[in-house]
């Protein structure tokens, strides 16, 4: 992006985050320097993305938040509902887009000076970066929607990791309605009209690359390098199909490896503070308080040395940050070698 343009959005957004007390004082500062990360590539479009990301997925955890709220437990005691997102969460859901973004800016640098190709378009099979960058936003901006959307559904959540995908308490990771996967494909379609509307598409016809008009550009479809209209409605439907499969993959993986606690008396899913891990510590003070009969401040553990938390689902291997960077990852390079597999395009390439 241009330098008039980058220093002002990337200022208006962080001042947003601010205004809003949406992040942490740490959230804030990692929240800068990935604002920075995606400013310095010469294409608008990907720190559109981060913006609309952001904008829409504050929008959507602020929606009936005091119904969400009550829906869950603080793992403080408090009620539940989403408080400021930490720096680990802003990494957890922008980091690996912010690699590919940097790596693919050298790639055009190289390019540039080689004469190769220019930064004006892109070329229909080429480039896999751009398709794992958009994948990361709209894989994570579908579990967002997902996440803050179905919780308010009216039926219950059944986990998606059960065999015979029994009803859960709401917030139980792993658990999925019909609303809330509709919301998280609607997340992804959010991202994809995003990026078929800023994506410089090289266009069918007479092509400008490297300050040089070249002959008639065929569609991609029939072999051709440029992008018409039945190749970016293709994009739109593979990019909102994609991202919704990364909510579905985040529920499986949380219903696996993230342990989900409940409180005993009232039956709520409790939420650790920015993510973090809530199983371990309760089943820690229930083993302490058995072998050791004292009384533990703060503890979860009835007078009859049974804990007041009981494990609804998942191991406990991950908290909600790794959940969501994994998911994010396989999201991203699944959908580079899925399309260097459609494209016939060496995977390789993403490091040339």
């Amino acid at each position: 992006m241009q330098p008039y343009i980058a220093v002002p959005a990337t200022v208006a957004l962080v001042w947003r985050a601010y205004s809003r007390d949406s992040l942490t004082p740490a959230g804030l500062v990692v929240a800068t320097l990935t604002a920075i990360a995606h400013a310095v590539h010469p294409w608008s479009v990907f720190f559109v993305l981060l913006g609309v990301f952001f904008l829409a997925g504050t929008t959507v955890t602020r929606v009936k938040h005091d119904v969400k709220a009550r829906l869950t437990l603080s793992s403080s005691g408090s009620s539940g509902g989403e408080g400021r997102r930490t720096h680990i969460q802003v990494l957890a859901n922008s980091l690996v887009a912010s690699v590919l973004i940097l790596l693919h800016y050298r790639q055009l640098l190289a390019r540039d000076k080689s004469s190769v190709a220019s930064q004006g378009c892109w070329p229909y099979g080429e480039d896999l970066l751009v398709v794992g960058i958009v994948s990361n936003y709209a894989a994570v901006a579908a579990d967002t929607f997902s996440s803050e959307l179905g919780i308010l559904s009216k039926s219950r959540p059944r986990l998606l990791t059960s065999w015979n995908f029994r009803e859960v308490p709401p917030g139980t990771n792993g658990g999925v309605t019909f609303w809330g996967t509709t919301a998280g494909f609607l997340g992804a379609l959010t991202i994809a009209l995003t990026s078929v509307l800023l994506l410089p598409f090289c266009p069918v016809g007479r092509t400008s690359r490297t300050g040089k008009l070249f002959g008639d550009n065929q569609p991609g479809l029939e072999g051709g390098s440029g992008w018409g209209l039945r190749e970016k409605v293709a994009w739109v439907f593979a990019v909102t199909i994609w991202g919704g499969m990364g909510s579905l993959l985040d529920s499986a993986l949380g219903g696996w490896f993230q342990a989900s606690v409940v409180d005993s008396k009232t039956g709520k899913v409790i939420e650790g503070n920015g993510g973090a891990k809530v199983g371990s510590l309760a089943q820690r003070e229930a083993w302490l308080t058995k072998n050791t009969q004292v009384p533990l401040v703060g503890s979860h553990v009835k007078q009859d040395g049974k804990s007041s938390r009981r494990i609804e689902s998942g191991i406990g291997i991950l908290d909600n940050n790794a959940v969501n960077i994994s998911m994010a990852a396989a999201m991203s390079f699944g959908g580079i070698a899925l399309t260097a597999y459609i494209w016939n395009v060496p995977l390789g390439d993403i490091l040339r």
